[in-house]
């Protein structure tokens, strides 16, 4: 029998995308997707018709406990900081059995790993530690509560080590997203696009601090095989996947340096004659926090964690250009949308 998929989030960015690919891959599963106005359910459906509409939003905790009950699959794309939702597909998963298990494959971000700054109210500078998802897993399903994402996280660990057996589950975490989503809602994420928007806007570029912070980066269709990796390890039984306390998967196609982003970002709208001189001027925590509340998180943080698992297991490698090469293609598109 094809497995039931259930999805949060199959109209925002991560989600759309990766519907996309599980969809294309395997056009007879049976999914149902949590969609929460009728406008976004109809764009879902003419794409996707085998996909069965559940009416609602995060905080429909008894609709989203029925469909984990009633599900295979769970993928949870939706808002990583959501306490509710995941409560509700920790509930939901207890129905499951040893015999019918569930799989849980649920969305976090590096922002966890962006702890030390956070305490520090650091921002722009090179912080040395790095994080990885092999030998180094049991430090990231262990991080300080006081970590992005943790308080989320822990609801979905914790729903796997209570009932290992019945409830497998898997945390996809990826650092800096960019490129076309394929989905039919949200197609573009908001790191480097809010950062062009910014300049164009200021007329001016800049950095974050001395914009010597690190940060790793994911191609959103890459990022999506990763999901689809799993997606097939679950309906397998597990597959070559690991679950539950070795269930953590970063999702990378390696560094870049902050700073650099932000000089090729000036760059691109100078060429576009969009600001008047390729320069950059170095702005503090205060002054980057008036231009995005989140600004020094999203810009001035570093997030160093190192995708080994998924290599390791299923053989992913990336295969799209890097952020750097599309920075010209974002300016562009925020431009656009800025009506310039």
């Amino acid at each position: 029998m094809a497995p039931k998929a259930f999805i949060t989030g199959a109209t925002g960015y991560i989600g759309g995308d990766g519907l996309y690919a599980i969809a294309t891959a395997h056009p007879d599963w049976e999914f149902s997707a949590l969609v929460r106005n009728k406008e976004k359910a109809s764009q879902l459906t003419s794409k996707y018709p085998q996909v069965r509409v559940v009416h609602g939003d995060l905080d429909s905790a008894d609709v989203i406990e029925n469909e984990v009950k009633n599900a295979d699959i769970v993928f949870n794309f939706a808002d990583c900081d959501h306490v509710a939702a995941a409560q509700a597909i920790a509930k939901g998963a207890q129905h499951h059995t040893p015999e019918r298990p569930v799989w849980i494959i649920h969305t976090s971000g590096t922002g966890i790993l962006t702890v030390e700054d956070g305490r520090a109210k650091t921002c722009g500078i090179e912080r040395p530690k790095e994080y990885n998802d092999w030998e180094g897993v049991s430090e990231l399903i262990n991080l300080p509560a006081d970590a992005f994402h943790r308080n989320v996280d822990e609801i979905i660990i914790n729903a796997g080590k209570e009932n290992p057996s019945s409830v497998r589950t898997a945390i996809v975490c990826p650092p800096c997203i960019y490129g076309p989503g394929r989905g039919t809602g949200k197609t573009k994420s908001f790191q480097v696009y809010l950062l062009s928007a910014a300049v164009i806007q200021r007329g001016k570029g800049f950095l974050v601090g001395k914009g010597e912070n690190v940060w790793h980066q994911v191609h959103v269709q890459d990022l999506s095989n990763v999901y689809l990796a799993l997606g097939n390890a679950a309906a397998e039984g597990g597959g070559k996947a690991t679950w539950n306390d070795e269930g953590y998967y970063f999702a990378e196609n390696g560094p870049f340096v902050w700073g650099d982003i932000q000089r090729a970002v000036a760059q691109a709208a100078f060429d576009q004659k969009y600001i008047s001189s390729p320069e950059v001027e170095s702005l503090n925590g205060d002054q980057t926090t008036e231009i995005l509340e989140v600004g020094t998180y999203a810009w001035g943080s570093n997030s160093r964690g190192h995708a080994i698992r998924a290599r390791k297991l299923f053989g992913w490698e990336p295969k799209q250009p890097k952020l750097i090469d599309l920075v010209p293609e974002i300016v562009a598109l925020e431009a656009k949308a800025l009506g310039k």
